[in-house]
């Protein structure tokens, strides 16, 4: 239903709030509530959808400040029934991903903290460790996120030592193995040794050991070592031996005092300020410490509230097997029951939600809840000294308001070939990597042995800015996209350049624009000779001298990728009939330009979009009679 911009507020309109309330049913379900805009602000369940929703507008309810913002803006209530509280639990999660409603309690996509990956999607799965979370494949599993990622780095390494593993991403020789063959530490997977389902139990084992199974998994290589060895298979059961001294090498030292080691348990505290809260989750197993995660999320809304979603959106994520039979939260919640009947289903056993008031699980998570406050005070620290450098490089280039937005700018090459530039940004001092944007010089004057700078650094801007001449209603000042700063990397010949292409385009008024040159970090502006009288020290200068850092350094990286690209297609340029995306196949294939040369017609033939005509050129071109 579209709603006029004109309709006021359900809290300013008695009678058609209460029609509204009288149509919802007293049905398990979601709900949703717009604001006059028609935008989605809040999408939240309940057993019974018409008493939760009537709860928000009775004047005795005492409501948290944020809800009760919330409750003033709210234009129309929809709801979806469903048949249970488990379902609508999983819908409110589906739907809270899909529209990301304002007022809902939202994870931050916090960076800082790494993942590992296995790919569950590949024949043979990859195990690794990322700062990302692709969700495009829903079979590749990620746990964490991990707060330390040298003890994360240490376990995927003896993961690697203690079971047979592909130690490399690209086979090293395209018709045997390596070294790691011969010496078990890789069952062959580049040349297909082993086959994937043999190579999947393996790599289901090491999975175990990041669900926080690892007894499981001692006692099941236990039982195997035993039949090896009652067989008289004592190499085999030697193997499986030193498997399990690795294994409990892991968390050897990690024990937590606890008077029932048989029962896993996962104790969730937070601490936060007025913008954040830091929230520690420590999974526990036969009395172990095997692992812990950290979830950054806005702090408005209240601490029980704030663990539900945490603890809602790391379970969706999770496996079965890793669902605790406890979970120890520092606060209650009002909808706790209903996530522990979803567990409770999911898992086949009951699942326990409680906030321990006394003796030693009220003593774990005062624990977690200490380990949550640090990692706050961290945080803070972290954020009151970007904040003093955004401060002091707004006193620095007399800006009315502190940049929240900077943009820096950098051109790489060798003497005019592949030349290339970066866009990177920081927002409140912070690299945002999803806004980093790569650009391929275009102008045609730009060749090898020819280089200019200044062009290429006009035609970037040019670029970059066309979008806001082009559609003239795109808003400019409050628009996310827009700088509040760009920083040039060069001197007063850079900083021209550009400022000439910004005139051009009637945008020097909008863009605030600086340079930082290399040789004594002087900060030039737009119209004066002079660089301004600062100390390459004082904060504001060192948050530019970071961002330049950053641009140099990604435009470096985007410049090597190509210069590297080039290479190997220089030779496959010159075959008739074989453009870019066949070259890309070629490569995918064989890894490089030799084993091509290397390969015969029918080999070649194999690739896909290449046919045995194509395939006998390519052949053809290397091999001439």
């Amino acid at each position: 239903m579209k709603i006029s911009a004109n309709t006021l507020p359900l809290v300013k309109d008695p009678d058609r709030l209460e029609n509204r309330l009288a149509e919802i049913p007293p049905e398990p379900g979601v709900y949703f509530m717009r604001d006059g805009s028609d935008r989605i602000i809040y999408i939240g369940k309940s057993r019974k959808l018409r008493s939760r929703v009537r709860s928000y507008f009775r004047e005795s309810q005492r409501l948290s400040e944020r809800i009760a913002t919330m409750v003033k803006q709210v234009t129309d209530i929809e709801f979806i029934v469903t048949d249970t509280e488990v379902e609508a639990l999983a819908l409110e999660a589906n739907l809270i991903k899909q529209h990301q409603p304002y007022f809902n309690v939202l994870l931050k996509d916090d960076k800082k903290y790494p993942y590992v990956c296995i790919t569950w999607s590949e024949d043979y799965p990859r195990i690794f460790i990322t700062r990302k979370r692709q969700l495009g494949k829903p079979k590749d599993k990620y746990y964490g996120p991990y707060t330390d990622s040298h003890l994360l780095r240490e376990i995927l390494r003896i993961c690697k030592r203690i079971f047979p593993l592909r130690q490399r991403p690209q086979p090293l020789f395209k018709d045997r193995p390596c070294l790691n063959y011969d010496l078990g530490r890789c069952p062959g997977v580049c040349q297909k040794l082993v086959t994937p389902e043999e190579y999947r139990k393996i790599v289901q084992k090491v999975a175990m050991v990041f669900q926080g199974r690892i007894q499981e998994l001692v006692d099941i290589l236990s039982d195997s070592m035993q039949a090896q060895a009652e067989a008289l298979n004592f190499e085999a059961a030697a193997r499986y031996r030193d498997q399990i001294h690795g294994l409990k090498s892991l968390n050897a030292d990690q024990k937590v005092s606890l008077p029932d080691d048989t029962v896993s348990r996962d104790a969730i505290a937070l601490a936060k300020d007025e913008n954040h809260a830091c929230i520690q989750l420590f999974q526990i197993r036969a009395g172990q410490l095997v692992g812990r995660l950290a979830f950054v999320a806005d702090a408005h809304a209240e601490p029980g509230a704030i663990l539900q979603r945490v603890l809602e959106e790391h379970y969706q994520t999770a496996d079965d097997v890793e669902i605790p039979a406890e979970i120890l939260v520092q606060h209650e919640s009002p909808h706790s029951d209903i996530l522990a009947a979803a567990l409770t289903q999911r898992k086949g056993r009951k699942v326990t939600i409680v906030a321990p008031q006394r003796q030693l699980k009220a003593e774990l998570i005062e624990m977690v809840e200490r380990n949550a406050q640090y990692e706050l005070q961290r945080m803070q620290k972290f954020g009151d000294r970007n904040h003093a450098a955004i401060q002091d490089l707004a006193t620095i280039l007399d800006l009315e308001e502190l940049p929240h937005r900077i943009e820096g700018y950098d051109i790489s090459h060798i003497q005019g070939s592949n030349a290339v530039a970066s866009q990177v940004v920081f927002v409140d001092g912070i690299p945002a990597k999803q806004h980093y944007r790569h650009y391929k010089i275009k102008n045609p004057t730009v060749t090898i042995g020819h280089s200019d700078d200044f062009a290429s650094l006009a035609e970037v801007i040019q670029r970059r800015f066309r979008k806001f001449i082009e559609e003239p209603d795109l808003q400019r000042q409050g628009n996310p996209d827009f700088p509040d700063l760009v920083m040039i990397d060069g001197g007063k010949g850079q900083l021209s350049s550009v400022v000439a292409v910004l005139q051009e385009m009637n945008l020097l008024e909008d863009v605030r624009v600086c340079s930082l040159a290399k040789k004594r970090e002087e900060i030039f502006l737009p119209g004066e000779s002079l660089p301004l009288e600062t100390d390459s020290e004082q904060p504001g200068v060192q948050l530019l001298r970071r961002l330049r850092d950053e641009a140099h350094r990604f435009a470096v990286s985007f410049h090597r990728q190509q210069r590297s690209d080039k290479l190997k297609r220089s030779r496959l340029d010159d075959i008739p009939g074989l453009g870019q995306h066949r070259q890309k196949q070629l490569l995918a294939h064989f890894r490089s330009v030799d084993y091509i040369r290397q390969a015969t017609p029918a080999q070649l033939a194999e690739v896909p979009g290449i046919g045995s005509r194509l395939a006998q050129e390519i052949y053809d071109y290397f091999h001439p009679s």
